[in-house]
């Protein structure tokens, strides 16, 4: 009895190709949540403005979350030869804004997330889900 042999004329699966901005925002989104950031999306905005490529947005539920997750991102993404452009916000903690050019991480506390509801204001952007 011979072992069953794999069948190699099979289709090969669809492969999407990945953007380094694309992968930049999903590295930031698991920094954000390794920080227990949450309701972590990211908004492709490539198709919207020349601005930028992608959002990420994250909500911190306190000032010290906030800080956490922002200098985790920086720090992490320096390790791998990142850095921001900008940094905003650090003074008080509502809202912190990280810029890397083609992709903009925004940390918000809750109210100002309501408040300034970026995923409505971009709604026609693809929006990925991080968990």
């Amino acid at each position: 009895m011979g072992a069953k042999k794999k069948d190699v004329t099979a289709a090969p699966k669809e492969v999407r190709e990945v953007e380094v901005g694309e992968l930049l925002a999903r590295r930031a989104a698991e920094l954000t949540l390794e920080k227990k950031c949450e309701e972590v999306k990211i908004l492709d905005v490539r198709a919207l403005t020349t601005m930028t490529d992608f959002f990420v947005i994250a909500t911190a539920d306190s000032d010290r979350k906030a800080k956490a997750a922002a200098d985790h991102v920086v720090d992490e993404l320096r390790h791998d030869g990142e850095r921001p452009l900008n940094i905003e916000g650090m003074e008080t903690m509502r809202w912190v804004l990280l810029d890397y050019v083609d992709v903009v991480v925004h940390i918000f506390m809750p109210d100002d997330r309501r408040f300034y509801d970026l995923e409505s204001l971009w709604s026609d952007a693809p929006v990925i889900t991080v968990s």
